[in-house]
């Protein structure tokens, strides 16, 4: 399995036609968590401070996913459902066709946080 140095090289590695669905999910989740860290834990981006992870992401052959909280997921189930979303109990998969909204990143990645008292 690949290691990546950073998000950038991580982004870079990934399927072309995800790249821009990876640099909205960072901006946005750096814009969100200014003070968290950016690391790279399980292979994957995300944002935190030392092992606790708020939020994580990941590229997958033909779509994304965004990694936070159970509680973060539980809160926003309807969010998630309104806009035709796949969720896990701790992710959400999205692809070019059905992409992640910059308001549920952010609602995401703040109930994550509030659950994890980050």
């Amino acid at each position: 399995m690949t290691k990546f140095a950073d998000h950038e090289a991580y982004i870079l590695a990934a399927p072309e036609v995800l790249q821009p669905l990876l640099v909205q999910l960072r901006t946005q989740l750096a814009k969100t968590l200014p003070d968290a860290d950016e690391i790279i834990a399980y292979d994957m981006p995300g944002f935190g401070f030392g092992k606790s992870i708020i939020a994580g992401y990941a590229a997958f052959s033909k779509q994304c996913g965004l990694y936070v909280s159970s509680g973060a997921i539980a809160a926003h189930t309807d969010d998630i459902a309104a806009i035709g979303l796949k969720a896990t109990k701790t992710g959400v998969t999205f692809s070019p066709k059905k992409p992640i909204s910059d308001e549920l990143i952010v609602n995401l990645a703040l109930a994550s946080r509030k659950e994890l008292g980050l």
